[in-house]
């Protein structure tokens, strides 16, 4: 029972997982497991404490908001940059294909003018035999 502990030490009290040492009044309480938080009827959250003697109930809510909304904020920044990243690499992938499409191109077009080449060197090597001016 945690009242035995009432008027002794936080320390004492809060050796037994399941109490709530209330600074003010100097109690030993059960704590509320029903609720998260303690009712102010209990103990104010500025003078509960629970787990450790030197966190309050307030503070420990306070810390928290800022932890969870700075891992929150930092999610979020994450996502962003991860978006910006990938629509940027979307970006200059269609220039790249384009690049790529224009290189092939140009070869097939090079291909194609050795050939014509070739042929008309044939042709006119086939003339200078047939007019015998080789």
């Amino acid at each position: 029972d945690c009242r035995q502990y009432t008027n002794r030490s936080c320390e004492e009290c809060l050796k037994n997982v399941t109490c709530l040492w209330c600074a003010s009044t100097g109690r030993c309480l059960e704590y509320p497991v029903r609720r998260i938080l303690p009712p102010a009827d209990l103990c104010e959250l500025r003078s509960a404490r629970w787990g450790v003697c030197w966190v309050n109930f307030e503070a420990l809510i306070i810390a928290m908001s800022v932890v969870g909304g700075t891992i929150l904020l930092m999610l979020g920044v994450c996502c962003c940059c991860c978006c910006k990243k990938k629509s940027k690499k979307q970006v200059s992938e269609g220039p790249d294909k384009d690049d790529e499409r224009a290189a092939r191109e140009r070869e097939r077009r090079r291909v194609r003018q050795e050939e014509r080449r070739a042929e008309m060197k044939s042709r006119h090597d086939e003339i200078r035999r047939k007019y015998g001016t080789v």
